[in-house]
């Protein structure tokens, strides 16, 4: 009886790596037309969404994920492949602000501030390709990361139908860990849409770009903002 059970955990655990393997080849297949490496061959747009992540470690190192991630924003600005920087990130607590570290480092590489728009609601990738759509009012854009994230950003919008595409920057030569854990991302992605059916944690006001942006008020350590008071502006915005 051990016996016969033990072969089948064993046989239900490849089954599983197997389909997670196939679901990664696959979404890689899938999104490879919208993806592009050499940023003389991307289509230009008007808004370019810059997917956010820590500037360092946990452990202090710099991170360089984050370092590539900029300077491709910096590069495709430059090359007026995107007028409009997006930074969507994290910003969950007031001692971690993925889209306002971005927008300063941005700014001292010399992209003006008026171009620059933030998203601080950005919790997760779905949320980020969805609030770009549905919040700031854009269908056809450039999403900025590496490619591994690009691929799961752009099944994400496909599904939604979203019309986007993505300039895949450089990564660290060694990612083994990150392209693994990649791998459980893309079944938890896909989970989200044809399972769970989630949609982002917050949504708001349309706010079209370009729009002035204007910083609210009464908010201790802005632009630090928690999902509490993130969600209390929306409420107060809906009920004007």
């Amino acid at each position: 009886m051990w016996k016969h059970l033990i072969t089948s955990l064993i046989l239900i655990i490849a089954v599983f790596i197997l389909s997670a393997i196939m679901l990664d080849r696959w979404i890689s297949w899938k999104t490879a037309p919208y993806i592009f490496d050499d940023l003389r061959q991307l289509p230009e747009r008007e808004v370019g969404m810059v997917l956010g992540t820590s500037k360092y470690y946990k452990a202090g190192a710099y991170n360089q994920y984050y370092f590539y991630r900029i300077q491709g924003a910096v590069n495709a600005y430059n090359s007026e492949k995107v007028k409009y920087l997006l930074l969507s990130g994290d910003n969950a607590q007031h001692s971690y602000n993925e889209p306002n570290t971005m927008r300063r480092d941005l700014i001292k590489a010399g992209i003006p501030a008026s171009k620059i728009v933030m998203d601080f609601a950005g919790f997760r990738t779905l949320d980020s390709v969805v609030r770009t759509r549905k919040v700031f009012d854009t269908n056809d854009f450039t999403i900025i990361t590496q490619r591994f994230h690009c691929e799961r950003a752009l099944f994400i919008a496909m599904h939604m139908g979203i019309e986007a595409q993505c300039y895949a920057v450089s990564s660290p030569k060694n990612m083994m860990t990150i392209r693994f854990r990649e791998v459980f991302a893309r079944l938890g992605a896909w989970a989200d849409l044809y399972i769970l059916k989630r949609e982002p944690r917050f949504l708001g006001p349309l706010t079209p770009i370009p729009s002035q942006q204007i910083a609210p008020t009464g908010i201790e350590g802005y632009p630090a903002v928690s999902p509490e008071e993130l969600q209390g502006m929306e409420t107060r915005n809906r009920s004007k």
